[in-house]
């Protein structure tokens, strides 16, 4: 199967309360997963742009940063993330991130249950 770049859903969107929208490309829909998962999406932060914090349950979320810099919150704990860095939020843990620096922050999200 191949998924040509032009009949990928594109969504922009403000996510839990962060400024500013996360724009992502859609690289698996929900039901490409089998019931393991729900989110693998190509994302870009604008300079300014955050996903504000927010907590996973019975599922955890990998950012792989691609591109640019910024702000990671780990549990409160916030730290400088840029390209080659990998997050990881666990289940019953928060995260959430802010580009601080002057270029598109673009990173690779992906969510799968546990």
């Amino acid at each position: 199967m191949i998924k040509r770049n032009t009949e990928l859903q594109k969504v922009d969107a403000q996510l839990f309360g962060g400024p500013g929208n996360l724009h992502s490309t859609v690289l698996l829909k929900k039901e490409d997963f089998f019931d393991k998962g729900r989110l693998f999406n190509f994302c870009t932060l604008h300079p300014g742009e955050a996903i504000g914090t927010h907590q996973h349950n019975n599922e955890f979320e990998v950012y792989y940063i691609l591109s640019g810099s910024g702000e990671y919150n780990d549990n409160g704990t916030k730290s400088l993330v840029q390209k080659g860095d990998l997050t990881l939020c666990p289940s019953g843990e928060s995260h959430g991130m802010i580009n601080t620096g002057k270029e598109d922050l673009v990173f690779i999200a992906l969510i799968l249950f546990c």
